[in-house]
């Protein structure tokens, strides 16, 4: 019964459970009970969960890129599509972080949550953070083995099946993850009661406006200057593909969605959707970008800790980065997150509180993410000199 119950409606249930016993410890602790031994097994089984998160992530970030970066093929030889792409895609991601960092700046919404961290950040010092260092790695590794042809095919196979056993491994511990989030909600609550949830309240609302700014905003005014076509008309020719990232919170599952959208209704060659888009469901998570950046604010003013301009500059390039090796499936911003927290020395436990509300948040940037993948290939078609609004007109030729 427990393996047909959704992960996500799992993950609920234990949330709600989490705060049924973490009160009840509050409580019980008032009431001058010794429970200090419950405390410390429940902080326990949360703090496993977290070993296990930390325990994947260096090999799951190699294996990931790396793959990743193969499957784009000799990066000399993309062209200018490829070269458009990737620029567009890695400059939408960046916009998205810095407007997430500006407004959870502005509005601040773990200020006053006052969680004591057993270990705060390093002293600030302008060295490169080593899970960065391993991100930049794997991405030189992917594209060299590309670069030698041959000789590199070798590696290139045993990295595409490295990723694939990753992502069993990752798969089995979501499955822990009802009970790694009742563990960390209910040490959470019974050390704070109910005062975390006006925070998450904002955090949410924060999260949610960044998304906006960027879906409603940042995106339309890309995609009518340089793409020249209108967002009003793109989104109703691909609103079923964002509906479908909105209800799976899966990329993946939408891109066959979202291809059919783009070549029947926008117009958009053959030769532009197949590239740009499988990519884009890839590396271009916009969204999830930033999320994590959100996140790791509001992680580090929950547990007062300040982060300077350089330590801010650090999250913004390590969830840029985080977010390429992000897989296409349900709450893969959960494992990219641990690495953008470790990127500045966080703690992780903080996990536990934003995996409260993450279920809707994770079907809102999967949806951007789509979004922000039409726009891109709406915008690289044009760069191509295609002609766009015309349904499938311009994929004729290509089809006969």
């Amino acid at each position: 019964m427990y393996l047909k119950i959704k992960i996500h409606t799992q993950i609920f249930i234990a949330i709600i459970l989490g705060v049924v016993v973490g009160l009840a410890l509050k409580e019980g602790v008032a009431a001058g009970f010794d429970l200090k031994k419950e405390m410390y097994l429940l902080k326990l089984a949360g703090d496993i969960f977290l070993w296990l998160l930390k325990m994947i992530m260096i090999p799951l970030i190699l294996a990931s890129m790396v793959a990743g970066v193969v499957s784009l093929g000799d990066v000399r030889k993309l062209g200018r599509i490829g070269l458009k792409t990737f620029i567009y895609y890695m400059a939408t991601t960046l916009l998205a972080v810095s407007v997430g960092l500006i407004l959870v700046n502005l509005l601040e919404p773990g200020t006053g949550v006052s969680i004591t961290a057993e270990a705060g950040p390093e002293p600030a010092e302008r060295k490169m953070p080593l899970v960065l260092l391993i991100i930049l790695f794997s991405l030189a590794l992917g594209v060299v083995i590309n670069s030698i042809g041959e000789k590199g095919r070798p590696l290139a196979i045993l990295f595409e099946a490295f990723n694939a056993v990753m992502m069993k491994i990752t798969g089995w511990i979501m499955h822990l993850a009802p009970f790694g989030v009742f563990a960390l909600m209910g040490s959470i609550i019974g050390t704070k009661g109910l005062s975390v949830v006006k925070p998450l309240v904002v955090y949410m609302v924060t999260v949610i406006v960044g998304l906006c700014i960027h879906g409603f905003i940042t995106l339309p005014v890309l995609l009518s200057l340089v793409g020249r076509y209108s967002p009003l008309r793109l989104i109703k020719d691909v609103f079923s593909a964002v509906a479908t990232a909105f209800s799976t919170a899966s990329s993946a599952a939408a891109l066959p969605i979202t291809m059919d959208c783009v070549r029947e209704n926008t117009g958009v060659s053959n030769k532009v959707a197949s590239f740009v888009l499988p990519l884009g469901a890839t590396i271009n998570m916009d969204g999830t970008a930033l999320y994590e950046a959100v996140a790791a604010m509001f992680i580090a003013q929950a547990y007062g800790i300040e982060l300077n301009i350089w330590q801010q500059l650090v999250i913004m390039l390590t969830a840029t980065l985080a977010s390429v090796g992000a897989a296409a499936i349900p709450s893969a911003g959960l494992v990219t997150m641990v690495i953008v927290l470790k990127a500045v020395n966080l703690p992780l436990e903080g996990i536990g509180m934003i995996l409260a509300v993450d279920r809707l948040l994770d079907m809102l940037r999967t949806a951007v993410n789509v979004w922000g993948d039409a726009c891109g290939t709406a915008v690289v078609a044009r760069l191509e000199g295609e002609e766009l609004g015309q349904g499938p007109v311009n994929n004729q030729s290509e089809k006969s």
